[in-house]
């Protein structure tokens, strides 16, 4: 070969074995190290052995790993624990990380003359993600406020349509993954706005329009021969307009409290379901059987009367339904209720107005079963004291004097029966002393009532049913309670102490009624439970009187 050749050929191979050279130095001495100018998050790991360098980020990053994660939600932030979120970081993932293609010829040049910024790397659970994402939604996600109308007396008034907003969640769980653990600051996730089914215009254009005529007039029920009418008051106190799903609003209709008073004007007495009841026969309870009937659908009418409303309809044909009573002859027959329990007579003078509404109570109330574990209220039993229902106006105590009101003195039926309940060791639920003390009760041991407070209550906290017999006289009211003796009960009364004189008053005008002047006091009652001799426990009652003025009307 001629000496020319061979000497191009020496340079070329030259050439070549010097960069391939000074490749095979720098990869050897780059070799076992993290390249040069390598962070992570900030934290400089470059020339490092890999045990080092992930030392170092555990050192300097483990704390960032472990900040809670603020969520940026627009209007507010949520915070969650990387635990929570199922995020960790991975020092020794993200040294792999670094090292990862840092010997090839790329690689190699990169580490000669430039820098790496490496991502940290993290562990992640899927599943516990998902779970924290769903949790963060239960806070963030906020349904829209759908428009409507509502009533304020007569007047419709709007409900204005308010949007919504749900998060993204899958769209929140990529947001954090990206950014953990950089440990600063909040996270941006994804919410977007969900709109209400209905516009603004939409509501206001039924306030001036349906909704007015909705309430313009009576609306007649009738069921074969019985009628009832519901006046516009009555309907605006049950009239919602609500989303019809279809862009617009509808009238929705709530009859559920009206079905039980329709009942007596629609269905005829002999069609309506009846309870079974006991009638007490020779000083022992006999199970008066029950009857099956037919009563107002309250779901179906309320259908109904939205059905009308919406077409412009006065007259609705009531829906009725079989019912069955609320107590059966064979449930009586198991409520235990087999002999007087407990008994208490109040008196009172003859003839006086109070006298006809405490036997008209008393007759409402009479052969009343209280169910085991039942709380029996007076005033959603007997409703409210108006004439319709026989009673009349007599004296009450209202605002610290007495006035003239319908239903007055039913509270000596009330303290008649609060004795039957603490004789017959039933739970006290609710019961109020009159303000002034009154002669004819026991001191400490009596209870007032009013429509729709002061209520008395009281529970049946045993396992057996209670029958309620009541029973009157020119002169006085029985209370008895009959089911399953469970105490023998004794009361025990202190002294009265703290004992206020009254002061004397004079007033005028047509509405005076005079007041005969009585002394305040504190007394203090304890009711005694006993069994087979031995006390049980005791319950005591603390009743504090006002002076009742002596009140002269000029």
């Amino acid at each position: 070969m001629p000496r020319g050749r061979r000497r191009l050929i020496a340079v070329v191979l030259a050439l070549l074995l010097v960069p391939i050279l000074a490749y095979a130095v720098a990869a050897a001495t780059l070799a076992g190290e993290v390249p040069p100018d390598t962070r992570v998050a900030g934290v400089d790991i470059g020339g490092l052995p890999p045990e080092d360098a992930e030392a170092k980020l555990v050192r300097e990053l483990s704390g960032r790993a472990t900040v809670p994660v603020t969520l940026d939600v627009g209007d507010d932030e949520v915070r969650v624990e990387p635990d929570k979120l199922g995020l960790a970081f991975d020092a020794k993932g993200t040294v792999a990380s670094a090292q990862d293609g840092s010997l090839t010829p790329a690689g190699v040049a990169r580490s000669l003359f430039g820098h790496r910024d490496i991502a940290p790397v993290t562990t992640v659970d899927e599943r516990r993600l998902a779970t924290a994402m769903a949790g963060v939604a239960e806070k963030v996600d906020r349904e829209p406020r759908e428009g409507g109308v509502s009533y304020r007396g007569l007047v419709p008034e709007p409900v204005l349509p308010k949007a919504g907003r749900r998060l993204d969640q899958e769209g929140a769980a990529r947001a954090v993954r990206r950014a953990y653990p950089a440990g600063t600051g909040a996270v941006t996730v994804p919410v977007r706005e969900v709109a209400p089914q209905v516009s603004a215009d939409k509501v206001r254009q039924a306030v001036s329009t349906s909704a007015r005529r909705a309430v313009a007039a009576p609306l007649t029920l009738t069921s074969g021969t019985g009628k009832a009418e519901l006046s516009p008051e009555q309907i605006a106190a049950r009239l919602r307009y609500v989303p019809d799903n279809r862009g617009g609003l509808r009238p929705r209709f709530d009859a559920s409290g009206l079905a039980a008073d329709l009942d007596a004007k629609l269905v005829s007495e002999d069609r309506r379901p009846r309870n079974a009841t006991f009638r007490i026969t020779a000083g022992v309870p006999k199970v008066v059987p029950s009857r099956a009937g037919m009563s107002v659908d309250a779901a179906a009418l309320g259908e109904a009367i939205s059905a009308a409303l919406a077409s412009g309809g006065r007259t609705v044909e009531a829906p009725l339904r079989r019912t069955e009573p609320r107590l059966t002859t064979e449930k009586a027959a198991r409520l235990g209720v087999k002999e007087k329990v407990s008994s208490f007579t109040t008196r009172h003078p003859c003839c006086a107005p109070r006298v006809t509404n405490i036997h008209r109570i008393a007759d409402i109330v009479d052969g009343h079963v209280v169910m085991p574990g039942e709380t029996f209220s007076l005033n959603e039993v007997v409703g409210r004291r108006d004439r319709a229902r026989g009673f009349v106006e007599a004296p009450m105590i209202l605002n610290n004097r007495f006035v003239d009101d319908v239903g007055g003195g039913v509270s000596q039926f009330a303290t008649t029966m609060f004795n039957a309940v603490f004789f017959g060791g039933f739970e006290d639920v609710q019961h109020v002393p009159h303000q002034y003390y009154i002669s004819r009760y026991p001191a400490g041991r009596e209870s007032t009532v009013s429509y729709p407070q002061p209520d008395f209550r009281w529970r049946n906290d045993s396992p057996y049913g209670v029958l309620i017999n009541t029973s009157h006289s020119g002169t006085s009211i029985t209370v008895q309670f009959w089911s399953t003796k469970r105490f023998e009960i004794e009361s025990k009364s202190s002294q009265r102490y703290n004992v206020r004189g009254f002061p004397s008053l004079e007033e005028s005008g047509p509405e005076c009624i005079p007041m005969g002047g009585v002394e305040g006091f504190t007394i203090d009652v304890w009711r005694i439970f006993k069994k087979d001799g031995e006390t049980i426990k005791k319950q005591k009652f603390h009743t504090v009187y006002a002076p009742e003025p002596k009140l002269d009307c000029t």
